[in-house]
């Protein structure tokens, strides 16, 4: 995850506040120390650091702070306020033109994953009921043309091209009257990277920027890169006058910097946030939902959006009211797992529950796609009547079912135990879930399910 480092630190300097009950200044004195620490580790810029710290110090030392019944909670809340407004404060939509198309010049230093980026963009947008088209401008690298087609065959998004023999600036005209006369709303230009910023690169970008005047010119940095990012973008933004900034690789064990010192340093928005490898990993940039997960209070809403845009909610009924009457079959399970899948990784689903990072042992649960490929294969080694009937299964049956599947006699057993016992808790708690929440409150389902579950063979 992102930021975890930093997420870390800062929630230990929270909850040893929390444990002080009253607060004095050397106390919150001494916490913003530590917060500053946090933050230059992260690779956070120096200048970005020294006027957070000074405006958090500034509300946090007040009378109301200091003389609140809460005064822990009042400097979480502030910090989470002032690095909110350190991203960018609010969420930056990407723009739209009146007069379609909508013109997107994606920009960045080689291997920052810009093309990647440009196709993931374009499947948003596709998403959207919008028509994008796509216009392969980087001439110069082998195969980015060949890329970029690959893409679009991949999302089904149409992709200008007129091969490597043309200038990028004539490739990017052609392409804009393409788009008018096909009636798409976006063109986004995938141009030229280089190993670093050259005069060359930066002036063939500004000629394709006088040629079909974007809407949109956005910067693809490496957010692995730290500071560094931050740097070429500021390079980048006083040649082109950039729009915004997408990060790429935040789901990595990256110290976040770029992130929290972009905006600052170059007054560029972060628009959106690769989170992994799939052509859907691509999120819109909420500072302030990035700065609740930094400091260990979840992201709820980027996973509602999730499950409403990947679950199928007549399913979820469904299912529902199979738990309530212990209906829930093997082929419900790998219905339920395809569902989950769609949500993306289960470490990012985790980091955004509120309190994930306190919860003993959820920082090591790691669920990768061999695991569910081999529970996946155990299910599908069954017969019709097996699956919709789990009691059915002898020792004789799991021993076929073992050999079928590729695994062991014990991991089917337990396999099937745990499904079990799965099916037993979904019943208990669809009892116990009334329309004005748990029954009993949090104690009633802490006492049900304070042992929790293990994922198969995890």
């Amino acid at each position: 995850m992102a930021f975890e480092g930093l997420a870390d630190r800062l929630q230990k300097v929270f909850s040893k506040l929390r444990g002080k009950g009253k607060l004095t200044e050397d106390d919150v004195n001494e916490a913003l120390r530590e917060v500053r620490l946090a933050l230059l580790e992260a690779d956070v810029n120096f200048k970005v650091v020294k006027e957070f710290i000074a405006k958090v110090k500034e509300r946090a030392i007040g009378q109301e702070v200091l003389q609140s019944f809460t005064p822990a909670m009042v400097v979480v809340d502030i910090v989470n306020k002032e690095l909110t407004e350190l991203m960018g404060g609010a969420h930056s939509k990407l723009a739209r033109s009146n007069r379609p198309p909508t013109v997107i010049m994606m920009v960045g230093l080689q291997g920052a994953g810009k093309t990647t980026t440009t196709g993931k963009l374009a499947k948003m947008l596709l998403q959207q009921n919008h028509r994008p088209l796509l216009a392969a401008g980087d001439i110069y690298r082998p195969a980015a043309i060949k890329q970029l087609q690959v893409l679009g065959e991949q999302i089904k998004v149409p992709v200008f091209s007129m091969g490597d023999q043309v200038s990028p600036v004539e490739i990017a005209k052609n392409a804009l009257q393409h788009a008018k006369d096909h009636n798409n709303d976006y063109l986004i230009v995938d141009t030229a990277g280089r190993l670093h910023i050259d005069e060359a690169l930066m002036d063939e970008l500004k000629q394709i920027v006088e040629a079909v005047k974007p809407d949109e010119i956005l910067l693809v940095v490496d957010a692995m890169t730290g500071q560094e990012a931050v740097n070429v973008a500021e390079s980048f933004h006083k040649q082109l006058e950039l729009t915004g900034v997408v990060l790429t690789k935040l789901d990595s064990d990256t110290r976040g910097g770029a992130a929290i010192s972009v905006k600052a340093v170059t007054g560029c928005p972060i628009k959106f946030a690769a989170m992994g490898e799939k052509m859907d990993a691509l999120e819109p940039f909420h500072p302030d939902r990035m700065a609740s997960r930094i400091l260990g209070m979840g992201d709820m809403l980027t996973l509602i959006e999730k499950a409403q845009a990947g679950i199928d909610a007549d399913k979820a009924k469904e299912m529902e009211r199979k738990m309530r009457t212990d209906g829930f079959t093997f082929d419900d399970f790998l219905d339920q797992m395809e569902q989950v899948k769609k949500l993306g990784p289960l470490d990012q689903i985790l980091d955004m529950l509120p309190g994930a990072g306190k919860m003993k042992g959820i920082k090591d649960i790691k669920v990768d796609d061999k695991q569910m490929a081999r529970v996946a294969a155990i299910v599908k080694s069954m017969t019709k009547e097996e699956r919709q009937n789990p009691d059915m299964l002898s020792p004789s049956r799991r021993k076929r079912l073992a050999a079928g599947s590729g695994n062991s006699v014990q991991d089917v057993n337990r396999f099937i135990k745990q499904f079990d016992d799965m099916r037993k808790m979904m019943k208990q708690f669809s009892g116990m879930m009334g329309p004005k929440g748990p029954k009993g409150g949090l104690k009633g389902l802490k006492g049900k399910f304070g042992k929790g579950m293990k994922f198969p063979f995890g």
